[in-house]
């Protein structure tokens, strides 16, 4: 799974140029143009690193990057980047606590170095799915909808998780019961599959009875879908 990287920056031009270097180094890349844009974008995405300009219309970077660490997502690194050439700056940036601090103009080159630099640090603590604001973080047993908790059994967790790791993918009762319940026999299981996949489409779909994430595919099985 590629991790996601989030790029807020109001310059239209050094925007498009970091996300072609980031997507030409197998990342996931969005975007926002202002820190109250970039609100929306991280609780819909939940990236792992953002690259944050600090002079940013509406709402400034440095106000940004207090909501983020005021919501206490320690599993977000940030690399800061500034036009203050000051060495206080550059100082008081760091100190926010910024995992690298960067000048423009900059070299897209090493930017990219930082960026894998940061990553390697911290990438560890950043193993989560998400889609379209739906977050699993499998090691620490949580999932979110738009940062709000979903409570989930353990057979819930687990389809889920299995879901979310096979987008797009049509995957049989069977599969399902074999992943779930290994020892079962599949004739007992069947519908005690669809009946823990009605209760999580209750938890996470805005209408379960028209599911849009969790759809069944008539005569096969079920499919997380990415784009409904």
């Amino acid at each position: 799974m590629k991790q996601t990287i989030m790029v807020v920056e109001d310059d239209k031009m050094i925007r498009n140029l970091i996300r072609i270097y980031l997507r030409k180094s197998g990342y996931n890349a969005v975007e926002a143009s202002d820190g109250e844009e970039a609100k929306k974008v991280f609780l819909e995405h939940r990236p792992c690193l953002i690259i944050l300009d600090l002079m940013l219309p509406k709402v400034s970077g440095e106000e940004f990057y207090a909501w983020i660490r005021e919501q206490k997502y320690e599993d977000v690194s940030v690399i800061m980047l500034s036009a203050k050439v000051r060495i206080d700056d550059r100082i008081s940036g760091l100190k926010l606590g910024a995992d690298a601090y960067m000048i423009k103009p900059f070299d897209p080159n090493e930017l990219m170095a930082q960026v894998e630099a940061v990553l390697r640090r911290t990438g560890q603590l950043c193993q989560k799915i998400v889609h379209e604001g739906l977050c699993i973080m499998p090691r620490k047993g949580e999932v979110s909808l738009y940062d709000k908790e979903v409570k989930l059994t353990k057979i819930e967790f687990d389809l889920l998780y299995y879901f979310m790791q096979n987008p797009d993918i049509v995957l049989s009762r069977e599969q399902l019961i074999r992943k779930i319940h290994p020892n079962m026999e599949s004739t007992v299981m069947d519908r005690t599959i669809d009946a823990h996949i009605k209760k999580l489409r209750e938890k996470i779909e805005k209408q379960p009875s028209k599911p849009k994430r969790v759809q069944t595919v008539r005569g096969m099985g079920y499919k997380f879908v990415t784009n409904p």
